[in-house]
Order: C-alpha cells, then sequence, then structure tokens
C-alpha cells in the first residue's frame, strides 16, 4: 500500500477490526518512510450491480447517492452520521442479498424509505416529496395519512 502522503511502498500495519456494517476490514497504517499513519479499507470485491432508472438507462449502484439524498432528507433533524451509514449499509445489504445484476431505482427509495421511516418521520416525509415526486400538497396528505391514523407512543410528544 503506498503512503498517501509521501508515496513510498512501506508501510506496517498497527491495527485491524471489522468495520461497523462488517463487511469490511478497518486497518490503521503507519508508514515506514514518513512515520505518519492513515487508515485503509478492505472490502470483498461486490459483484457489478446496475440501477434502471425509470427512463431505462442503466448506470452503476452508487451508495454515495443514498448518502447524499438522505443527507438532504436529514438536514437539521436529529439524525447522526452513523445512524445515516447505517441506513446506507442496510440498504446495501438489501440490494446485494436480494437483487441479481439489475435493480429498478424505485426498489431502491422504498428500501430508503422503509429504513428512514423507522428512524425519523420528518426525515421520511422530506425524502418522500422528493423521491415520488410530489406535486401539491395532496400528495403530502396522501402519504401522511397513514402515519396520522395510527395512535402516538407514550413517549412521542
Amino acid at each position: 500500500m503506498r503512503c498517501p502522503f509521501c508515496r513510498t511502498d512501506n508501510d506496517k500495519v498497527i491495527d485491524s477490526r471489522a468495520s461497523q456494517d462488517g463487511f469490511s476490514i478497518r486497518r490503521r497504517r503507519e508508514c515506514l518512510g514518513c512515520k505518519r499513519r492513515y487508515t485503509t479499507y478492505e472490502r470483498v470485491e461486490e459483484m457489478s450491480i446496475k440501477i434502471v432508472k425509470k427512463d431505462n438507462v442503466r448506470e452503476p449502484f452508487m451508495p454515495e447517492k443514498i448518502k447524499k439524498g438522505l443527507a438532504l432528507a436529514c438536514w437539521k433533524r436529529p439524525i447522526s452520521e452513523s445512524q445515516i451509514e447505517s441506513i446506507v449499509s442496510g440498504v446495501e445489504s438489501d440490494i446485494y442479498v436480494e437483487c441479481e445484476g439489475e435493480v429498478e431505482s424505485h426498489y431502491i427509495g422504498e428500501l430508503v424509505m422503509r429504513h428512514l421511516q423507522k428512524i425519523d418521520q420528518v426525515a421520511y416525509v422530506r425524502f418522500a416529496s422528493v423521491y415520488r415526486e410530489f406535486k401539491d400538497v395532496h400528495d403530502f396528505v396522501d402519504e401522511l395519512q397513514p402515519m396520522l391514523n395510527t395512535p402516538r407512543s407514550p413517549t412521542q410528544p
């Protein structure tokens, strides 16, 4: 592994541990040239998944796009970065377990919404409004109606 600082190809592994999602190994390394430390991740090379968009265009699956959409939906909400990472990991795991080769974009959106609804209803509605392309307030009401019909738990304000 080349050092990102001095480009020397001589390092040692100081620490290795499984990452939070359990699908990669996090390694702390020390460059034997400049003595600086850096982190690398090792993961199993997954099969290539293509996303089939609404217009039938196919593009590579990129979990970063899910994370970006979640970050926007969760803006100024009490949702931590680790919760967002957990949703992305969960959706990614679901896709690799249930899909082979190609997956439709609407399926990914539904997975994200299923995970997000368990964490924060406001972020869920924000995500749904973009994902489902709400045109007016009636679309919001239609999405909120099932949530409004369920009784609140004692811990909800």
